[in-house]
C-alpha cells in the first residue's frame, strides 16, 4: 500500500555533520554570560548615578562571572558620563528584571554561583525600589 522512502532526508544531507553545534550547557553558559553582562551594565549606570560599595561590589563580582563563563574573556564595560534622577527606578526595575533572567537560567544549569549572586542582585534592586511594586518582565 505505502511505498517506502527511497531517497535521503534534506535533514541529512552530506557536509551537514560538519556543521559546529553546541551543546545544551554551552548555550545556557553564552545565554548567562549575557544576561550577566547586562546586569552589570544597568549596576555600572547606576553606580555613575548613585555611588555605593554594594554596587562597586556586585559589580566586581558580576565581572568575575561573566569573565568566567567567556573561558576568561572580561566583560566590556561602560562608561556614564551623567544619568537623570528620574532614570534610577527605572534602572532599578531593569536590573531587577535582569538578575530575574539570569537567575532562571543559572538555576536550569545548576550555576549555583551565578544564582546566588543573581538572586542577592534581585533582592537589592527590590529594596533599593522600595515598597512599590517590582514590575513583573
Amino acid at each position: 500500500m505505502y511505498e517506502p522512502i527511497r531517497t535521503k532526508s534534506v535533514h541529512t544531507v552530506a557536509g551537514a555533520s560538519d556543521f559546529p553545534h553546541r551543546s545544551r550547557e554551552e548555550e545556557l553558559d553564552i545565554q548567562l554570560a549575557g544576561h550577566l553582562a547586562a546586569l552589570l551594565a544597568v549596576t555600572d549606570e547606576l553606580r555613575a548615578l548613585a555611588p555605593s560599595d554594594d554596587l562597586d561590589a556586585a559589580a566586581a563580582r558580576l565581572a568575575d562571572q561573566v569573565a568566567r563563563l567567556r573561558g576568561g574573556q572580561a566583560p566590556v564595560r561602560s562608561v556614564v558620563s551623567r544619568v537623570s534622577e528620574p532614570h534610577l527606578a527605572a534602572l532599578h526595575e531593569r536590573a531587577h528584571t535582569l538578575a530575574g533572567r539570569a537567575l532562571v537560567v543559572a538555576a536550569s544549569r545548576a550555576d549555583t554561583a551565578a544564582a546566588i549572586l543573581a538572586a542577592e542582585r534581585m533582592d537589592a534592586h527590590a529594596e533599593a525600589l522600595g515598597p512599590r511594586e517590582v514590575a513583573a518582565g
